[in-house]
């Protein structure tokens, strides 16, 4: 997840178009918000917990002024949610100061971190992204060089935009495990995680970086460079087009909210039942809702109400919010009662807000309640960029189809296919990454990051974390354009 932004348009309010954007990616992550602007060489920063909405005000942007600027929206997968990791994470080292950040997740962070802290860095974060930072840094050959040596020793998920020597740095892994956006305002160019976030801005998608491609953009425009070789057809994520990505959004060409309607009209070929309405689990699930119904004649209705103002259930940082959040979130409808009802989700990764559906769904009187998922079970953990880390808390690892229903309680159980969900991408199959789906992944795992994404904690230089008993206080960092001193 996370949600990342980049602009670089002197005479433009940078920091307003940054806020948009993020405002736009704000599926993307809701523990924290930043943005950083550079100022002829001078690099300012703002960031704190919370929505965009909540970090930044009408004062607060406008103290954030330049021609440059990058913005984060996070959801943690290394590193807790605390102020120091929210982001851009800003690293003053030997050859630059750089502002960064970063959506995915690495895999070889403890041997790179390991390697900085015995240079002498200063890692003032658990996040995996002040790794790179500091790379980049503390490495004295040109910008462009010294990003691409950074992308050349790490490995895993990375899509990033950074801020330096008043530049504008776009890059991402060989791989191409999340998506990285291209795009241009008149004369002026952009980059995002997604093109929904173009939409809002009014501008227009350039197309998307390739696997291991870096882009650089300065006064004179945009260069690109193949920064690394790409590892074959690249392995986007396929829980972008399941869950993360907006619907508006398009990936390799294809708009998520139809790839989403095909999924259920497959699953309805695929699993079939007789019943009275189709629903979905809103919002991620309604397209699919739509599609099953389409499909099987079943009439579409509404069964549940879901409360806007609570965000995404999946991404709250732990599971205490998450039970919490899942009773706030939805309230069923008398529609159901009586009924045979369809309930179509997207995906059921530790089955808490499905056990909980279905259950309301009986007490609302429905009289059956069958549920059609549209993506194959998840049986596996993902190590670049979703916090599923751990096997025991997905549902259907180890468990058959028939065990995951008797644990939710439902009447019927079936997922799409993993042939229905590669068919409705109308992309090929060697180009997504599907470990959580198959558990073969596209990079080698090691042993240490699957404990924990807190493995961290406690490594940070004493005192630079700030205590979360007050998470709302606010921090202001500007940082000359000279070169600083090594640390």
């Amino acid at each position: 997840m996370c949600g990342i932004f980049g602009i670089h348009a002197p005479g433009r309010d940078v920091a307003r178009l940054t806020y948009f954007g993020l405002f736009a990616l704000q599926h993307r992550g809701q523990e924290s918000a930043g943005i950083a602007v550079s100022d002829e060489g001078r690099v300012t920063a703002l960031r704190d917990m919370g929505l965009v909405t909540q970090v930044f005000s009408e004062q607060k942007l406008r103290g954030l002024s330049g021609q440059v600027a990058v913005g984060h929206a996070r959801y943690s997968t290394t590193g807790s949610t605390h102020w120091a990791n929210a982001q851009p994470i800003i690293q003053q080292g030997r050859a630059r100061t750089v502002a960064l950040g970063h959506n995915g997740n690495l895999t070889n962070t403890s041997e790179l971190r390991a390697g900085l802290l015995a240079d002498g860095a200063r890692l003032r974060s658990t996040s995996d992204t002040e790794v790179i930072a500091a790379l980049i840094a503390r490495d004295e050959r040109p910008l462009e060089e010294a990003v691409a040596g950074a992308m050349a020793r790490i490995d895993g998920a990375f899509s990033a935009v950074l801020l330096a020597e008043g530049k504008l740095v776009g890059f991402r892994d060989p791989h191409g495990i999340r998506p990285l956006v291209l795009g241009r305002l008149e004369d002026d160019w952009l980059l995002a995680s997604e093109s929904c976030a173009f939409d809002l801005l009014g501008a227009e998608v350039e197309r998307e970086l390739a696997p291991g491609e870096m882009v650089v953009v300065d006064d004179s425009g945009y260069e690109a460079h193949q920064a690394v070789e790409p590892a074959g057809a690249g392995s986007l994520c396929i829980f972008e087009f399941i869950y993360f990505a907006r619907p508006d959004t398009k990936l390799r060409g294809v708009e998520l909210h139809g790839a989403r309607v095909r999924m259920g009209e497959r699953l309805a070929a695929e699993a079939p039942v007789e019943a009275d309405l189709v629903m979905a689990v809103p919002d991620s699930g309604t397209p699919a809702a739509i599609g099953f119904a389409r499909a099987s004649g079943i009439p579409f209705a509404e069964g549940l109400i879901k409360n806007r103002y609570v965000g995404r259930t999946f991404i709250q940082p732990d599971q205490a919010l998450r039970e919490h959040g899942i009773k706030t979130k939805f309230n069923p409808l008398a529609e159901v009662s009586g009924k045979r009802v369809v309930v179509v989700d997207d995906s059921i990764v530790r089955g808490t807000t499905t056990r909980k559906i279905v259950a309301m769904l009986f007490e609302e009187g429905a009289l059956e309640v069958h549920l059609r998922i549209s993506s194959p079970p998840i049986v596996s953990p993902c190590f670049y960029g979703i916090d599923m880390a751990d096997e025991d808390e997905l549902i259907a690892g180890g468990r058959s189809v028939e065990e995951v229903r008797g644990q939710l309680g439902a009447t019927s159980l079936a997922y799409l296919s993993l042939d229905g969900l590669q068919d409705s991408t109308r992309r090929p199959e060697g180009t997504f990454c599907r470990a959580c789906l198959t558990r073969e992944y596209p990079t080698q795992i090691p042993d240490d990051l699957k404990l924990a994404k807190l493995r961290f904690e406690g490594q940070t230089v004493a005192g630079a974390e700030r205590s979360l008993a007050n998470p709302t206080k606010t921090s202001m960092l500007a940082t000359s354009g000279t070169r600083p001193k090594a640390s």
